[in-house]
């Protein structure tokens, strides 16, 4: 009879996870520190990092060294973006930072014509998303905290509420954000994650092969080093 995973399997594992969360996050202050200045008191998207970080239990002198290298102080890089699409015709906005240009387009392009996707032009899909801020709140159908939520986010200053496989998505002007989510936290409101990104205007349900093959480039992409971020607009079973 097969045996399960062993006890240093899964820890192996979990750590493995850990490492590559952090590595996105690291990047994540680094590129905010080069956006701004190196004070989150300053930076709002430098500010959301770091929460985001020490909401993972990244130590504050990892952190620091992350900003020390934003700040130019450890080499330099720049941030890319790429434009594709994916199976099932579904567009994909590959949001990377890299100090090697070269390697980072090719390491796209392969992820994507290994699970039936192509790189696309600039603007070729980005006229189908929006840029906003968005703060997601788990609710599970549950109306009267939909409700809550809805009045709290009107009284924030938010644009809509989507309720959605379980949640309820703020959104709001880029620009906004970080007063928006304040104002929901002081509403006693904790969400499940929140940041300013790309949200599709339309979503494209995918189903059978053509959902498998896209969650697996997805993963691709998000598991390449350069990558920050993947957008796309996708509705997945």
């Amino acid at each position: 009879m097969g045996r399960g995973p062993t006890v240093e399997g899964r820890k192996n594992a979990e750590d493995a996870r850990r490492g590559k969360l952090f590595t996105k996050l690291i990047r994540e202050i680094t590129i905010a520190t080069r956006s701004g200045v190196p004070d989150p008191a300053l930076n709002a998207r430098l500010r959301t990092a770091v929460d985001k970080a020490l909401a993972a239990n990244m130590t504050k002198e990892t952190i620091e060294r992350a900003v020390k290298r934003g700040s130019g102080a450890d080499g330099a890089g720049e941030e890319l973006r790429y434009e594709g699409y994916g199976p099932g015709g579904i567009a994909l906005i590959i949001d990377c930072f890299t100090d090697n240009a070269t390697r980072t387009v090719a390491d796209v392009r392969h992820a994507l014509t290994r699970f039936g996707g192509n790189l696309g032009t600039s603007g070729s899909v980005a006229f189908q998303f929006t840029r906003c801020g968005e703060i997601a709140f788990a609710t599970n159908g549950d109306e009267a905290a939909e409700e809550k939520i809805l009045e709290a986010a009107l009284d924030a200053g938010a644009d809509d509420v989507v309720n959605e496989n379980g949640e309820s998505t703020v959104i709001c002007k880029p620009d906004d954000f970080e007063a928006v989510q304040q104002k929901l936290i002081d509403a006693g409101l904790e969400s499940l994650h929140g940041g300013v990104g790309m949200r599709p205007n339309n979503r494209i349900a995918v189903s059978g092969d053509a959902a498998e093959s896209l969650n697996s480039l997805i993963e691709a992409l998000d598991a390449l080093d350069d990558v920050s971020e993947v957008y796309h607009n996708a509705v997945l079973p």
